[in-house]
């Protein structure tokens, strides 16, 4: 299912966030937004999942217009977020966080994400507050495949993570593209974006200034200088 944004203006109150963005992800897609801090990375996503309501613009999934839905309806429609905060429930175990999300239409059963996320098998009985935050990262990915997405959305999912997690979630992303699931990544970890994206865009002051395939961003060291370097 192939999600197109076309011009989509966002504000938090008087504040203009986004400002025109534009972008597509094909069907079975992995691709990336980059951009520094507050260059309205997780606005989009918030624009797209209907938490944020863009003033201006079209957000088409599946030939849907999802702008004027609600948050509920978007995501029954398969739109899912797995936000930066993750957004588990601590006094809930982990095998609790999963079932309270199950759609009984999903590609995805209990034992199929015990045998993608071992780990969480292993803490199936802890409670989520127990978990450490690459294990918290992991439930919420696995939250939201029980829920079927047809298109995920994913902010910062390695941010803080070891390298030995950021490896394994990587490994997690590549069978969640391989399924046919579509993705839009944010991400500060270039390396990360290179490995995984067919597709990357960057934005900066709420404007797309620079979308190109996999191979074309990695020769790109002058855009990475000038609207990602810190």
């Amino acid at each position: 299912m192939k999600l197109e944004i076309n011009g989509i203006h966002s504000y938090y109150e008087k504040s203009h966030v986004l400002e025109g963005v534009s972008l597509q992800v094909n069907p079975g897609e992995l691709v990336t937004l980059l951009g520094r801090n507050g260059a309205g990375k997780t606005t989009t996503l918030r624009s797209i999942a209907g938490i944020v309501k863009p003033a201006k613009g079209s957000i088409m999934f599946n030939n849907e217009e999802l702008i004027g839905r609600e948050i509920f309806d978007i995501a029954r429609k398969g739109v899912l977020l797995v936000p930066e905060h993750r957004g588990i429930f601590g006094i809930l175990s982990v095998e609790e966080n999963l079932a309270i999300a199950v759609r009984s239409s999903s590609r995805w059963s209990l034992a199929d994400i015990y045998e993608m996320f071992p780990r969480l098998y292993e803490r199936r009985k802890n409670g989520g507050n127990a978990l450490s935050g690459g294990e918290q990262q992991m439930l919420a990915i696995a939250r939201a495949l029980v829920n079927d997405p047809k298109l995920l959305l994913l902010d910062e999912p390695t941010e803080g993570l070891a390298p030995v997690i950021v490896d394994e979630i990587v490994r997690i992303l590549q069978k969640i593209r391989s399924a046919g699931v579509s993705v839009l990544l944010v991400e500060q970890n270039l390396a990360v974006c290179e490995k995984l994206a067919d597709r990357h865009y960057v934005i900066e002051q709420g404007r797309v200034v620079y979308s190109g395939s996999g191979e074309q961003f990695r020769q790109e060291q002058e855009i990475k200088n000038r609207y990602l370097a810190v």
